[in-house]
């Protein structure tokens, strides 16, 4: 299933909930509260990349970027030393009333910089061995003048806001779609190389982001849920570290993102009213 059938099918539960909402009563959660963990596939639009430094100040144009999800295998995505290597979703969230929720979390996205591609280039680098790169203002990004990489990742860390309403429900079983929207900080641990400076790789809050989601719910026995998102957002990074962090040179960026998640976890009523 691509992202858009995904996506217009969860609308169209959504819309059908409102007609049908009567069927099913929407079983008590105010007072309860979740943890779930999972993973996520992510795609990043074109974005600009300024860097500025003593010696330069350019920008590139339209670069293009990707995601790393790990390669599956059980020790790694399931030990407690490893599981955070793949690109992983985790979240906690208390219900205010039976049908909304406010939660926080950590997005923890991979997004590469696609080597070897070219691009527009517009300001100037003072060092001729780069400099010489750019012809019809044009440059390739190959690994010798920039790697550029939030590996460790693009960690968004937000919070939101979410709205469920079931739209199947029996004693031991329902099924709710909800809607949620959010807003949070970056705090990438980037892996930049650029034009032969010492590599950095360390954590540093670079900006801010938004977002809004859909998903669908699935609650087993009250306790146990299996998620299904789709997710997209806007990320603004005016402030990455591309050298040490007493070196005032950095790099700037804003792009749109989206994400495909699968999550589970266990919810726990914490009264009488929601464990029934």
């Amino acid at each position: 299933m691509n992202k858009h059938s995904f996506i217009l099918i969860i609308a169209l539960c959504i819309t059908g909930m409102q007609t049908h909402a009567q069927w099913f009563e929407t079983a008590p959660r105010k007072g309860a509260i979740y943890g779930g963990w999972g993973w996520n596939r992510a795609s990043f639009t074109n974005s600009d990349i300024t860097f500025k430094g003593d010696d330069y100040n350019f920008t590139l144009l339209d670069v293009k970027a990707k995601d790393r999800q790990t390669k599956f295998n059980a020790e790694t995505y399931f030990g407690l030393t490893t599981m955070t290597i793949p690109q992983t979703n985790m979240r906690f969230g208390y219900f205010l009333t039976d049908h909304i929720a406010i939660t926080g979390g950590v997005d923890h996205m991979k997004y590469v910089m696609i080597q070897n591609q070219t691009v527009n280039i517009e300001g100037h680098i003072d060092d001729t061995l780069y400099s010489n790169q750019i012809q019809n203002n044009q440059i390739k990004l190959t690994s010798d003048f920039l790697t550029f990489e939030h590996t460790d990742g693009l960690n968004y860390i937000n919070a939101e806001i979410e709205y469920f309403q079931s739209i199947y429900s029996s004693p031991r079983f329902q099924v709710s779609a909800l809607g949620g929207a959010g807003l949070g900080a970056l705090m990438p641990k980037s892996n930049v190389k650029l034009m032969g400076y010492p590599r950095n790789d360390e954590f540093h809050f670079a900006g801010y982001g938004c977002s809004a989601k859909l998903a669908m719910e699935f609650l087993f026995w009250k306790h146990f849920f299996i998620r299904f998102e789709y997710k997209t957002g806007f990320i603004n990074m005016p402030d990455i570290v591309t050298r040490k962090a007493s070196i005032d040179d950095r790099a700037s960026q804003h792009f749109f993102f989206a994400q495909r998640n699968g999550l589970f976890g266990f919810a726990f009523p914490l009264n009488k009213k929601s464990s029934k």
